[in-house]
């Protein structure tokens, strides 16, 4: 594989490079600047140059550069800060010839951009190297290694001098590269070996290339890449050099059909080391990679939807999860386990469940495994909440087809109200309720975990998905988000809280009268938030704890606010005992049909009421007025034909 063509033209999404150059005073600072732009040492130097533009052609990427020099005044430090607070990357000067300035970078100037919280790359460069002391003089690996073994930000140093025009240019081309080019995503200085995302994105393209799937670059393959990544051929005898280079270091880098993953790897690895970097950011580059290395955003297509839609996977992208699913359950018992699930996802930049809400969200079983629904579920949980992050992940571990094509927006919740039935295939249910009353027992049993009698409160929101069967032909997406009572009021200071909402659930223990009493009041809010909005949803109460006995008066309290708010009558459950009535699939049907088993509190029906006398009064004003028109136009009739007679 060769480098990155030299002659092309700006092939960054970068604009220009903004480099800042700042350190002691008197170290050379706009003197390095002005003879890199004239390539003339200047005899007078002003205090602060201005913002100093150098030619685009000066440098191979075409990138335009703009250097900003320095005060080295106090009195201007916070002007220096912000400069340095919008640099890309910065130029710390010292001067050869005075030992304490490169002291001070590591005293100063290096801990300062870090309080700055300034994350860019840094070029140390020592000044004026012809007025060193000819007895003091040492390595600059000797100088630096321990700098920049405390501090990984510093990408490169060089030593130069203006004067005698030595080393000037390479100062900003490296600067420049640094950006451009940066090792910090790609490569740990410390192990001396490619960082797990860099690997992720390799392999990634690695598989794309491998036509074939024989899990190695043949010849062909290898000119394909060659082909597309630097729009140019390798010859044969260039092949055979690159495949003589990985096997001399690496046996296992080329076998009988080609260059393998492992070989693949070793190669940029090899770059990088030898300070190629533009080679393998010009690859990632090519296959659609950031500086972060993920996807650049224009390559996943952008979701529109109104509030009160959500998001789902289609058909066509299903039946590729199932194929992918099958083709990593590498000992066919239906069940990913984690190992499985982990080379699954070898090639996004991580696996998307690590951590909240995913990891804990679907059923597992002994060994950490999912199955094929617990899979797909997860699936459906990522689409709901963030689509373009599920897009995003479902390019990375080879969906083939149109991106777009992969999921649908579903039809709005008015819209199915009025049509009396939802289209929707994930339904998202928000559990509320008090302390202690058995929501988190509800998730848990939702995806298969056993009961616990240890009480651990709820202190964020928290998921869990599963499939519920309805019949033979309907087969849901149940999404229980379980809302903790001290969330309720920062989930409703936003007026569209509820628009994502399919139905809500309503959870008291049956024993505790104030369990009871505060989960009715939180309905009453729910509801009146609803009529407010116009994002009315479905509700359903929960008894939980029902192997214990109820408080005195639970059945008429309970039956009074179930009539007054037109919902049905609680449900009553054992999560303990494992008695669910058939709850989860009751709050399929209610969120089905989402027109029905809408809570409705007394100023709604007060308002409804009003509503409804303004109407008829409108209609009534109507037909009065339509009267006195027809009587106006019949008595201007029967006067023209009188007067006709007369």
């Amino acid at each position: 594989m060769a480098k990155a063509s030299s002659g092309t033209v700006n092939p960054h999404s970068r604009t220009g490079v903004r480099i800042v150059v700042a350190g002691d005073q008197g170290t050379g600072k706009s003197s390095l600047i002005i003879t890199a732009a004239a390539d003339n040492f200047p005899v007078n130097v002003p205090p602060v140059l201005p913002p100093t533009r150098l030619p685009e052609d000066l440098y191979p990427d075409r990138v335009p550069i703009t250097i900003i020099d320095t005060s080295s005044r106090p009195e201007d430090s916070d002007k220096v800060a912000e400069e340095l607070q919008r640099a890309d990357t910065v130029v710390l000067t010292y001067a050869c010839d005075r030992p304490e300035t490169l002291e001070n970078l590591s005293i100063f100037w290096l801990p300062h951009l870090r309080k700055l919280e300034v994350k860019v790359p840094v070029i140390v460069v020592g000044c004026k190297l012809d007025l060193r002391d000819e007895n003091q003089q040492v390595s600059l690996e000797q100088v630096m290694s321990p700098i920049m073994q405390q501090f990984r930000e510093i990408e490169t140093c060089i030593e130069c001098s203006a004067s005698r025009h030595i080393q000037v240019p390479e100062v900003f081309y490296y600067a420049q590269k640094a950006v451009l080019h940066p090792t910090a995503p790609l490569f740990d200085q410390e192990s001396q070996t490619l960082k797990p995302r860099c690997v992720r994105a390799l392999k990634r393209i690695f598989i794309l290339c491998d036509h074939d799937r024989d899990g190695a670059l043949s010849d062909a393959e290898l000119n394909d890449f060659q082909v597309k990544c630097f729009n140019a051929p390798l010859q044969p005898s260039e092949i055979v050099g690159v495949k003589k280079v990985v096997q001399e270091k690496l046996s296992e880098g080329v076998n009988e059909r080609g260059l393998t993953l492992t070989g693949f790897l070793f190669l940029h690895a090899l770059f990088i080391e030898k300070g190629r970097l533009e080679t393998t950011w010009t690859v990632l580059r090519k296959f659609g990679y950031n500086d972060d290395i993920k996807l650049a955003d224009d390559l996943i297509p952008p979701v529109k939807r109104a509030p009160d839609q959500s998001v789902e996977l289609t058909n066509e992208a299903l039946d590729f999860l199932k194929a992918i699913f099958d083709a990593f359950d590498g000992d066919g018992d239906g069940m990913l386990r984690p190992r499985e699930l982990e080379e699954l996802f070898s090639t996004a930049p991580e696996s998307p469940w690590t951590g909240v809400p995913y990891e804990d969200a679907a059923e597992k079983n002994a060994f950490g495994g999912l199955s094929l629904d617990a899979f797909l579920s997860e699936w459906a949980l990522m689409t709901l909440l963030n689509p373009t992050f599920s897009v995003e992940n479902l390019i990375y571990i080879g969906y083939p087809g149109d991106p777009s094509s992969a999921i649908r927006v579903t039809r709005r919740r008015r819209l199915d109200r009025k049509k009396q039935q939802s289209d929707r295939n994930v339904l998202q249910c928000y559990v509320f309720g008090p302390r202690k009353a058995g929501k988190s027992a509800l998730l848990n049993s939702f995806i298969g975990r056993p009961y616990s009698e240890s009480y651990n409160p709820t202190t964020e929101d928290r998921y869990a998905v599963n499939v519920v069967d309805i019949s033979m032909e309907n087969k849901k997406y149940l999404v229980l988000r379980e809302i903790p009572e001290d969330g309720v009021r920062k989930l409703l200071s936003n007026k569209e809280s509820l628009a994502s909402c399919d139905i809500a659930v309503f959870v008291h223990d049956r024993f505790d009268e104030s369990s009871w009493r505060t989960s009715s009041e939180l309905l009453v809010e729910i509801a009146s938030h609803g009529e407010d909005t116009g994002f009315e949803v479905p509700c359903l109460i929960v008894a939980a704890k029902d192997d214990l006995d109820s408080f005195p008066m639970a059945i008429q309290e309970s039956t009074r606010v179930s009539q007054d708010m037109g919902v049905e009558a609680p449900i009553p459950i054992s999560v303990k005992l494992g008695d669910f009535n058939s709850m989860f699939r009751r709050i399929v049907t209610a969120a089905e049909h989402p027109h029905l088993s809408i809570p409705e509190t007394e100023a709604g029906r007060s308002r409804k009421q009003y509503h409804r006398l303004i109407n008829r009064s409108l209609m009534a004003v109507s037909v009065g007025a339509a009267v006195v028109v027809v009587g106006l136009a019949a008595y201007r009739v029967y006067s023209a034909r009188k007067n006709a007679s007369g």
